[in-house]
């Protein structure tokens, strides 16, 4: 059985989640005791470095003992009949499971504030100023935030763990695409979504996630055909071992020029030039890159996933999945006399329940993804943002020194050091990219109420900088830096690496996370 020490622990998390809860804090769903739990997930054996570590799970992740809601009243009460793959994993690694999190509606969102259960606000929220947690892992992130976990599990499609993470003071890493199972995942975007974790520390998060070679929730799932098979897992680790036998010293570290926005807010700006001078300090060298197709990734990304979502959520109507609408007292008293009649006055199950089960944030994604897809508009809109993240793709290959290791011939390395041409570095490429997460600190809800109101698009340009390596499927991580908001809250820095360079991005991400412990 487990010992006292480690029931102590999760039993004061517990406890720390129910303060939580009484003090307003939304959590989609909580396990009103712990153990239940622990008779099957705690062990007297030495499972791993997370056995009895309470974790928290993003509220679209399935799980067995807690309802899957995605913050919809779609899915509210929605029982799932089997846990994530990621869960899986976790529970055989000793880990428990104490509780499910908030998050925009079918991760929908950059705020985490379109949900059923009410918005998230960050612990940094004054009791008369809430304040953003980002989104759509914003309940993961207060929740590694406030320390109520050990670590949570989020998904990210378009910065959805790295902007939660800047936001909160946390660290959250987005994997490459397919090293970890997305089966049992709720899709909201297939070809972009991936499973990743916020936790308070570098540490902590490594221990999660595990390696390519390492189980933890990495790992490859025979059930998960987006999963990156074994045998591609030691190519990549292979073909990383052959282009750079041992850790890249110094680190050789990118400046994109196109980052450079007008919009980028002054205490961002500060903490980005603070990392970058104490990496320089450290011995590491700072170059300038250039990824022009950076300015039109943020609108491809805004025409592929909600035309992947219009897809993926067709099949919420209330008939085939998710909870149907009751019918008005006009639509059930009495049947149309003929069909021509009950086709002008629309379906009475499909209509209602998708206008009334389903939020306006997520009816505005299905109905710009349904255009998108439609045989007038589809060479316009989806095939050349298609077409563009081939561009971000390419604009990433071409300035890593690491060649991507599952492309069949190596990328030339061009165009790399602006201020000379006649630089060597243009051979030589860059380890990885450095660069603000998003381009503000979080803002307060009523702010960013009266901002979504006047314009609901304005919430998109806060993934500006995260939506480019999740088109390119490129491993990312948010650690926090010190800002000039005040000593408690923080700016947080994007580390980009090469597809399959999860490994650096981390060691850098590590070494970035310093800078605030020593404070220099």
């Amino acid at each position: 059985m487990i010992s006292c020490h480690q029931l102590r622990i999760v039993t004061g998390y517990f406890e720390s989640v129910r303060r939580l809860l009484s003090g307003g804090q939304k959590v989609s769903h909580m396990l009103p005791d712990c153990r239940p739990i622990l008779s099957y997930s705690a062990t007297d054996k030495f499972l791993s470095r997370v056995n009895s570590q309470p974790i928290a799970i993003k509220d679209n992740i399935c799980t067995l003992d807690q309802q899957t809601t995605c913050a919809s009243a779609m899915l509210q009460g929605y029982q799932s009949p089997f846990a994530a793959t990621v869960v899986e994993k976790l529970e055989t690694a000793g880990a428990v499971i104490i509780g499910k999190t908030n998050l925009d509606e079918f991760g929908m969102g950059s705020h985490s504030v379109n949900s059923i259960h009410g918005p998230v606000k960050s612990a940094w929220s004054k009791p008369d100023k809430g304040r953003s947690a980002g989104g759509s892992s914003g309940g993961s992130a207060v929740a590694a935030q406030t320390r109520r976990c050990f670590a949570a599990l989020g998904t990210d499609t378009g910065g959805s763990i790295r902007l939660p993470a800047a936001w909160t003071g946390t660290v959250g890493f987005k994997p490459s695409y397919g090293m970890v199972s997305r089966w049992g995942v709720i899709a909201y975007a297939n070809s972009l979504d991936t499973v990743g974790v916020i936790a308070p520390n570098i540490t902590q998060v490594k221990l999660t996630y595990g390696s390519c070679l390492t189980d933890r929730i990495c790992g490859y799932d025979a059930r998960d055909p987006t999963s990156v098979t074994i045998g591609c897992r030691n190519r990549i680790h292979s073909h990383i071992m052959r282009s750079r036998p041992g850790p890249p010293h110094p680190w050789r570290i990118g400046v994109p020029v196109e980052y450079l926005v007008s919009e980028l807010h002054p205490s961002v700006r500060n903490a980005w030039s603070l990392a970058l001078a104490f990496l320089q300090k450290q011995g590491h060298s700072i170059h300038h890159i250039s990824l022009p197709s950076t300015r039109a990734a943020l609108s491809a990304y805004y025409v592929i996933a909600p035309a992947e979502a219009s897809s993926n959520l067709a099949k919420y109507d209330g008939v085939r999945y998710g909870n149907k609408a009751p019918l008005s007292p006009s639509a059930s008293a009495a049947p149309s006399p003929s069909p021509d009649r009950a086709r002008d006055k629309g379906n009475p199950l499909f209509s209602p329940t998708r206008g009334t089960q389903l939020g306006s944030e997520v009816r505005r994604r299905i109905l710009l993804g349904s255009y998108t897809l439609s045989s007038t508009a589809l060479d316009n809109y989806f095939i050349r943002a298609q077409k563009v993240r081939r561009l971000v793709q390419d604009d990433f290959n071409r300035v890593f020194a690491l060649p991507h290791p599952l492309l069949p011939h190596p990328h030339p390395q061009e165009g790399l050091d602006l201020a000379d041409p006649t630089s060597s570095s243009r051979k030589e490429g860059v380890d990885v990219i450095i660069t603000p997460t998003s381009v503000r600190p979080p803002p307060l809800l009523a702010e960013l109420n009266a901002e979504m109101e006047e314009d609901p698009a304005r919430q998109f340009y806060d993934d500006l900088y995260t939506v480019p390596a999740s088109l390119a499927g490129l491993p990312a991580v948010s650690v926090p830096v010190e800002g000039d908001e005040g000593p408690h809250e923080k700016v947080g820095i994007q580390i980009m690496g090469q597809y399959g360079d999860d490994d650096l991005v981390l060691r850098v991400g590590r070494d970035v996370e310093n800078l605030s412990r020593t404070g220099a």
